[in-house]
């Protein structure tokens, strides 16, 4: 049975800084893609970032690009979204998700999904 787990999420102040971690079990996560994505409210989920198995290639949203770093660690089984300066538009509640190619994680997508972790930004 496939598991991704969220955690990190919570209440931050705008320009202030998150890490959320996703720990995956029941796939070999070293052969897949792996990303994040969010769902404010009111709004549709949307593609926050992606990172191929094997960590070389990253591919982010323009509204995160500079501030929102994906990174894996195969040897956890965890992928990592660390998230700088704030802003209170990130309020949301954010997935992580794995699929084996990484072009379905691009489109919305992926196979697995998390159960979400809510991040929230105050202004």
């Amino acid at each position: 049975q496939v598991q991704l787990v969220e955690s990190g999420g919570g209440l931050v102040q705008a320009g202030g800084s998150l890490r959320l971690s996703c720990a995956a079990s029941g796939l070999p996560v070293s052969n897949y893609a792996m990303g994040w994505f969010r769902q404010a409210p009111g709004k549709e989920r949307e593609f926050v970032a992606a990172i191929s198995w094997s960590g070389s290639s990253t591919y982010y949203t323009i509204s995160v690009k500079g501030r929102f770093t994906i990174s894996r660690d195969n040897a956890k089984n965890t992928v990592y979204l660390q998230m700088n300066s704030l802003k209170a538009e990130d309020t949301a509640v954010y997935y992580c998700a794995t699929d084996p190619r990484e072009s379905r994680l691009r489109i919305g997508a992926p196979v697995h999904w998390g159960q979400g972790t809510q991040v929230t930004v105050s202004s």
